[in-house]
């Protein structure tokens, strides 16, 4: 569980820094670990939503500049939506987005108004 520990602190290797979930390999039950809150496998340019909820009913226009967030309290990130059928679309973001996280959601905004949102997977 959260706060539970890996059993890997104080490594030789190690600098010191935390270390983050960047992923899981559940068919080989693995957890991928790195130590570090810049490290390059917690950035990610672009994202796949699905189970989209649009306010108006139709999804937005595609490859205009939207806004999305993928965290609370986010600061608006300026990104590109494109639909990939099946009630999912990839946002493709300007700027590298910090510990995008499956299973949570993202919400895109035009503006100040909420347009809708999915899951991330």
């Amino acid at each position: 569980g959260q706060r539970q520990g890996l059993g890997i602190g104080g490594t030789r290797d190690g600098d010191g820094d935390a270390w983050y979930v960047a992923g899981k390999d559940m068919p080989n039950n693995r957890l991928i670990v790195v130590q570090g809150r810049e490290h390059d496998a917690l950035l990610s340019n672009t994202l796949k939503g699905a189970d989209l909820t649009w306010i108006s009913g139709a999804p937005p226009h595609c490859n205009w500049v939207y806004n999305a967030k993928t965290r609370y309290r986010q600061k608006d990130s300026p990104c590109t939506i494109q639909s990939i059928g099946d009630g999912q679309c990839e946002i493709a973001f300007a700027e590298s987005q910090w510990a995008v996280t499956p299973g949570q959601s993202v919400v895109i905004y035009e503006s100040r108004v909420c347009l809708g949102g999915g899951i991330i997977q």
